[in-house]
């Protein structure tokens, strides 16, 4: 595998500080007040009851790089081992699965004609929607983010801090963009969307870009947060999760730097922004931006003005994935298998489920059938909300 001197950087980089999110998370770094500690579970009056819908076996294993894709009635989703499947919403049934014959970095991206993923080599691989491989192309390095598809294009961001398009038809490279990196890069859960002919993605160093699907051009480039700090550690300022769209408003979160929403009506100025620091990301809905810090302590703000509702620490240092909003639950899934929901209007416990498998990191997703989740052993889990 060929490196860029950017791209070496930026794994060696990113392994390293996801060494150290990941010994704070365990508590190896905790004093003796036990202040990393993951908070004990307790009880609770229950406000919402839920249950596994049902369960499908995509692979496995799983990571930073994988979520499942929801397109119509059906699930697409991929396992660190080579496998991708197509899954039906409402009851789990399995209609194909397939083995790309390569460990595999991150997945998948699906438009429901053409499913996407990527290896740790920075292979692309696209499958057409009966599994079969339509072609295999070549990323400039390592793929960790989901790929999006859709507008005729297989999107991908490498580790080089490029985002680079293949004709979703023959894998054919149309285009590429790249913005200079830091020395350091979180290496966390981040993913991409595709919202009305743009894509939007979040950068290391705090930058989000909105860009032209179709033909790569920036369209616009804002800053979530600003480096700051003496250290290349202390400098480490990454959008972090995915971008979120409400109405006129554009979302982000960062680690080590801010919470920002952007009017896009008036060319991306700032709406509002809070110094804030997340190792996850933020869902939002109508009224209100959730979103847990890097302590996992979860926060609820005004969507328009950035005030802050509600506070919930009853699931600190529980290494808390970005949330998912579902009906009146804010849902949250963590390093031991829970998920865990909150009511949005004021953050208190509703409800918690196992759907076992250790530790899980890809986001929750709210769907027409519950909240998705893929777990940590590689399958997928369809949670019911009453």
């Amino acid at each position: 595998m060929l490196w860029t001197p950017a791209g070496l950087r930026s794994l060696r980089g990113a392994l390293a500080v996801s060494a150290l999110l990941g010994l704070g998370g365990c508590g190896l770094f905790s004093s003796d007040d036990g202040r990393y500690d993951p908070a004990a579970l307790t009880d609770f009056e229950p406000g919402a009851s839920v249950s596994v819908a049902w369960n499908a076996s995509i692979g496995s294993g799983s990571g930073i790089g994988f979520a499942p894709a929801v397109v119509g009635d059906a699930v697409y989703a991929a396992a660190p081992n080579g496998r991708v499947g197509k899954y039906e919403l409402r009851t789990g049934r399995q209609i194909w699965r397939a083995d790309v014959d390569a460990r595999l970095s991150a997945g998948v991206g699906s438009d429901g004609v053409t499913t996407a993923v990527a290896t740790p080599q920075g292979e692309v691989i696209a499958l057409d929607d009966q599994g079969q491989v339509k072609w295999r192309s070549r990323a400039t390095s390592e793929v960790t983010v989901p790929p999006v598809v859709g507008y005729g294009v297989v999107i991908v961001r490498s580790g080089d801090y490029r985002i680079q398009a293949f004709n979703a038809e023959n894998g054919e490279r149309l285009w590429n963009v790249q913005r200079p990196g830091p020395a350091l890069a979180l290496r966390s859960s981040t993913q991409m969307i595709l919202a009305e002919g743009m894509v939007l993605s979040g950068m290391p160093g705090g930058k989000l870009l909105a860009i032209q699907a179709a033909t790569g051009s920036v369209q616009w480039e804002g800053t979530v947060a600003t480096p700051r700090g003496s250290s290349d550690l202390e400098r480490v300022t990454d959008v972090v999760g995915m971008p979120r769209v409400a109405g006129r408003l554009l979302c982000a979160a960062s680690y080590q730097g801010r919470v920002a929403c952007f009017d896009v009506s008036a060319g991306g100025r700032t709406q509002w922004a809070k110094d804030f620091s997340s190792s996850a990301g933020l869902a939002l809905d109508d009224r209100f931006v959730y979103v847990p810090d890097q302590h996992s302590v979860v926060y609820g703000f005004a969507l328009d003005s950035g005030g802050n509702i509600w506070r919930q620490d009853a699931l600190r240092n529980r290494r808390l994935s970005a949330p998912a909003v579902l009906g009146g639950a804010v849902a949250l899934a963590d390093y031991d298998g829970y998920v865990h929901f909150l009511a949005r209007e004021d953050g208190r416990l509703l409800a918690r489920i196992s759907v076992g498998g250790g530790a899980i990191v890809s986001p929750p997703q709210a769907t027409s059938q519950g909240v998705l989740v893929q777990t940590g052993r590689g399958d997928l889990a369809m949670i019911s909300v009453n």
